[in-house]
């Protein structure tokens, strides 16, 4: 295929609430979607990008179109990528089998639930000369960037404190699907956490001290040593969580992140950056396994840590919870 020609993708986990961001950047990169799955088919939302799409429910009946295309290897039908959006658990499998359609995968994070499934991935992607790119967004904030780059300049002789905060409210809903379900999700530090635990590692260096101080199914907090940052942490769907402020307005989510006392400002910019990251791997770039491995690496010792008692470091939000 020539390489100005538009780029054929396939979607699987098309009813998710993050499909309609994959979407977009297919559409906004000038690529064409040729194929989607869910087992939902509440996927209406296809209409407003991509109305011709050949849409499945069943597994069996996507992998045989998508074989049918592979077999097709002349035809301008066939696939070369295949973003995953589907739950947590089953991201490796849906990611091997891109490989064998000839494609390569873009994954929504995290990549797999366990740091030894990183290995076997990595193996495939040898064998198969396909690779899976991760969805790092927050690499990609220019807020994010700015105080990447302000912290390199700055080379401060001693490590910045750093309080992470994320409360954002869900229903009863949550914990009756596979999110409630740790061993679908990885519970609710790798499902609403690795993201910005993969961007604390980006901006401080690697870690070198990792405490659980609260692990719930609807919270968690604790205290992360990096090479350039001592962090403390909370992370919540839990609304009572709210502060005052954002229940007042109305508000559901309550995203902070301060370093040295000061507020970075990050809350806006967020819905093109799936945009910007399908951009950065159309045109070589991407984050691939080895920049994924940290934060799998974290979440997994948070999801089988013992709370440590009374500890010396906790988060402002989990003081009067422990």
């Amino acid at each position: 295929m020539n390489s100005n020609q538009p780029k054929n993708f396939a979607l699987i986990g098309a009813a998710g609430y993050i499909a309609p961001r994959h979407m977009k950047a297919i559409k906004d990169t000038d690529n064409k979607l040729i194929a989607a799955l869910d087992k939902s088919d509440s996927v209406g939302i296809i209409d407003s990008y991509f109305p011709e799409t050949r849409f499945f429910t069943e597994f069996e009946r996507f992998d045989r179109h998508i074989e049918k295309l592979r077999r097709l290897s002349l035809s301008k039908e066939s696939l070369d990528y295949v973003s995953i959006c589907s739950p947590n658990y089953l991201h490796d499998a849906h990611v091997r089998f891109a490989f064998r359609s000839g494609a390569h995968a873009i994954c929504e994070k995290p990549i797999v639930l366990n740091p030894w499934n990183l290995d076997g991935l990595q193996e495939i992607e040898l064998a198969t000369g396909r690779k899976v790119y991760n969805i790092l967004q927050l690499r990609l904030h220019p807020a994010l960037l700015a105080l990447k780059k302000s912290i390199q300049e700055e080379k401060k002789p001693h490590k910045h404190q750093v309080d992470l905060t994320y409360v954002t409210s869900r229903g009863s809903w949550y914990l009756s699907s596979w999110k409630g379900d740790e061993s679908k999700s990885g519970g609710i530090a790798t499902n609403i956490g690795v993201h910005f635990f993969d961007m604390l590692f980006w901006l401080f260096g690697k870690v070198q001290r990792n405490e659980v101080h609260l692990y719930s199914p609807t919270k968690a907090s604790g205290y992360l040593e990096y090479e350039n940052a001592n962090v403390r942490w909370y992370l919540s769907i839990d609304e009572s969580d709210l502060p005052e402020e954002c229940v007042s307005s109305s508000q559901r989510t309550y995203r902070s992140i301060t370093v040295d006392g000061e507020e970075v400002e990050f809350s806006g910019g967020f819905t093109d950056l799936h945009t910007e990251s399908y951009k950065d791997i159309l045109s070589g770039g991407g984050f691939g396994i080895d920049d994924a491995r940290t934060a799998i690496q974290i979440v997994h010792d948070i999801r089988n840590s013992k709370c440590r008692p009374s500890p010396t470091s906790p988060h402002p939000f989990a003081k009067n919870k422990l």
